[in-house]
């Protein structure tokens, strides 16, 4: 969008140059993306300078002299000469009637066809000629100058018809017909569809809406009445029809970003000013039809609000000055609260944020003071439904996902899984059916269930938890006491339980290609330890029980279990080629080692060492232990011991594995040297030798 200097202070009394005017039209939100000196003593309005403004798609209102202005005068504080215009009087015997019909409101609310007579058409006034051609602009007569001119200055287009070659004297507005053709103005023939709104007369398609005009009804040298036509068309319409027949025009660039109903009117009212005053014209008629009456929008706005967002102390006069300088119509209903009437050309505003980013860029950014966002630490946990909150989102945060199941199951899921059959599940006495007729004892079968589901609709990956009560003892409880006289028995018990399941594969890009990796206890294992860490539980074990899978030791206490699911429980619930890896922790057992504190330290000052230990060793031996001695061992400057690989194949032993460990050296208070680190990490090799027999590689 290009404006120029001379033709903005047409609006507005500019005190400053135009460099300083480009800075702070910027700074605004309308990035000036080039300022170039134009006119000189050959150009009748002698000195000019050229902005082309980068405008964003929200703003339309900009793509205008007269909105440009308006938020000059916002940013500078001058005053806006908002041009007027009167409805002329008309003689009865001077009217020309002209019927409107139009078939769908949505397609276009609003239309007004103005007649004009005994215009004389030919060439523009220089100044006209002159605005427009500074703009990018051609002249060709100033009919059509007109249009244009007022299409610039006040951001609606127009278009002006040969009046006498209107068939009927009719305006219609309606789709094309599939298969309809017109000439357009660019002398080309264009293939029309039922996708594209047209402007017709009683027999033929004159115009495509908001796009361009027809050959047929062009205004040239012999034309003497005119038909001026304001309108709104859908912006979605006049889109599309553009990107089918390819073409592009300053009307279409307007209408695709939405144009105002009332401006639509102004704009009207202004060329046909022009067009008596240059060409001769006199009004001889006027006719519209609205679907609606442009109303504005009322926000509530508090300035307390807006001081809260920004992070600043701009005054409740303040905020109401800028408000009004950008056309709002803002008034102080209460010390604490601004009724804010928002005008019509600012379709983008509909909230209070709105009207604070409006308030932000006027006062201008520069004016707040940088300041650091508050740091509110997190809220205390306390309390079951807390936990089992903040767990939930630890888990999903792991990539896994919730799911939740029945707590009345059947005795068939139970004993189809084989999971906790020594439990004597809770009977309910008066079952509503078979599925119902008892409390779960184990979130699992559920859990399988859902998962063998998920896996008939062709999931190849399924990762899911649950975390809900279980319940055990033997009781037999009723289901909806009021219905039974019988006692419920208070020996049943009610507990906690986490729940997980995996199974498939998963898929992920790297930069080596596609990598598929199939769940296997290993990657269960990752999840609890990473549940674990996030919740801070220090002491915890997993310990392999043969059959029974894998105890999940907290604390020198089992709280739950994970394992595979064999071939006949696989079978059962016709589960084909796939690893079902599952788990259940006993939260009760485990809520008490659970702290939640956080201990911030400094980032340490001094450079790290690391030092890889790579050795085969005796497959039965326990990685936790030796990571266990290697800490032991290397404090305090062993700050951390892991394994980075792990291999077993050809050149490894039978019974045996092959190891590296990756350990770090750091010391708080200086800069380790090369011969503290060596001493220090050949004795944990002595030690790794002398205590697990470890072979080095």
């Amino acid at each position: 969008m290009k404006v120029t200097y001379n033709w903005l202070r047409d609006f507005l009394n500019i005190k400053i140059s135009p460099k300083e005017l480009a800075e702070k039209l910027t700074m605004a939100g309308l990035e000036v993306v080039s300022l170039e000196e134009a006119g000189g003593p050959a150009c009748r309005a002698g000195r000019d300078f050229v902005f082309e403004i980068e405008i964003t798609s929200n703003r339309p209102d900009w793509l205008s002299i007269l909105g440009v202005a308006r938020e000059i005068c916002a940013v500078t504080g001058e005053k806006l000469k908002t041009p007027t215009f009167k409805e002329p009087k008309i003689k009865a015997g001077e009217l020309k009637p002209v019927k409107i019909s139009i078939s769908d409101r949505k397609d276009c609310p609003f239309y007004s066809a103005r007649a004009i007579c005994e215009v004389r058409v030919g060439p523009s006034p220089l100044w006209i000629k002159e605005r427009l051609e500074l703009l990018g602009c051609r002249s060709v007569n100033n009919i059509v100058d007109i249009t244009n001119y007022i299409l610039f200055e006040l951001g609606h287009p127009l278009h002006a018809f040969d009046l006498d070659l209107l068939a009927g004297r009719e305006i219609v507005v309606r789709r094309a017909k599939t298969g309809e053709k017109m000439v357009t103005l660019d002398n080309q023939p264009r293939l029309l569809g039922n996708d594209i709104l047209i402007i017709a007369d009683k027999d033929r398609p004159q115009a495509i809406a908001g796009i361009i005009g027809g050959k047929d009804t062009e205004v040239t040298v012999k034309t003497r009445n005119i038909l001026l036509e304001s309108a709104v068309f859908n912006p979605v319409l006049v889109r599309r029809a553009r990107q089918k027949l390819g073409l592009q025009s300053e009307s279409a660039y307007r209408f695709e970003r939405g144009v105002n109903l009332e401006t639509a009117r102004i704009a009207s009212l202004a060329a046909q000013e022009l067009i008596c005053k240059l060409a001769s014209g006199k009004p001889s008629g006027y006719k519209s039809s609205a679907s609606t009456k442009p109303s504005g929008v009322l926000i509530n706005l508090e300035p307390e609000y807006v001081n809260r967002i920004l992070g600043a102390n701009i005054p409740a006069l303040k905020i109401k000055k800028i408000l009004n300088g950008l056309g709002f119509d803002s008034k102080t209903r209460s010390k604490n609260r601004l009724a804010v009437t928002v005008p019509g050309f600012r379709q983008d505003v509909n909230l209070p944020i709105d009207l604070v980013e409006e308030v932000a860029r006027i006062y201008g950014y520069t004016e707040i003071a940088p300041t650091l966002p508050a740091i509110k630490p997190n809220a205390n946990i306390s309390g079951t439904r807390d936990l089992v909150s903040h767990i939930k989102n630890v888990l999903v945060g792991l990539g896994l996902h919730e799911a939740i199941t029945y707590s009345l199951v059947d005795r068939d899921l139970l004993a189809k899984s084989g999971i906790k059959q020594d439990i004597q599940p809770v009977k309910i006495l008066n079952p509503l059916s078979k599925e119902q007729e008892v409390l779960r004892p184990t979130l699992l079968p559920s859990l399988i269930r859902c998962l063998a589901y998920n896996l008939d609709q062709q999931q190849e990956y399924i990762n899911i938890f649950e975390i809900a009560d279980v319940f055990s003892g033997g009781a037999d409880v009723a289901q909806h006491p009021a219905l039974s006289d019988r006692p419920v028995r208070a020996s049943a018990q009610e507990s906690l339980s986490l729940s997980i399941a995996l199974c498939g594969v998963s898929s992920f890009l790297t930069r080596q290609g596609l990598i598929k990796d199939e769940v296997t206890i290993l990657h269960l294992k990752g999840i609890l330890e990473s549940l674990f860490n996030k919740l801070g539980i220090k002491d915890y074990d997993f310990k392999n029980q043969g059959e029974r899978g894998v105890s999940i030791v907290v604390n020198q206490q089992e709280a739950g279990i994970m394992l595979s699911l064999n071939k006949k429980v696989l079978d059962a619930f016709d589960i084909k080629n796939k690893q079902v890896i599952l788990a259940e922790i006993d939260l009760g057992k485990m809520s008490a080692f659970i702290n939640l504190s956080k201990r911030f330290s400094d980032l340490p000052r001094y450079p790290a060492i690391t030092r890889d230990i790579s050795f085969v060793v005796e497959g039965g031996i326990s990685i936790k232990d030796l990571l266990a001695a290697i800490t032991t061992k290397g404090m305090p400057l062993l700050r951390s011991a892991k394994v980075v690989d792990y291999y077993q194949g050809k050149q490894i032993p039978e019974g045996y594995k092959g190891l590296t460990v990756s350990c770090v050296y750091r010391a708080d208070d200086r800069t380790l040297t090369e011969e503290e680190i060596s001493l220090l990490h050949n004795s944990i090799c002595s030690l790794l030798r002398e205590r697990f027999s470890i072979k080095l590689r």
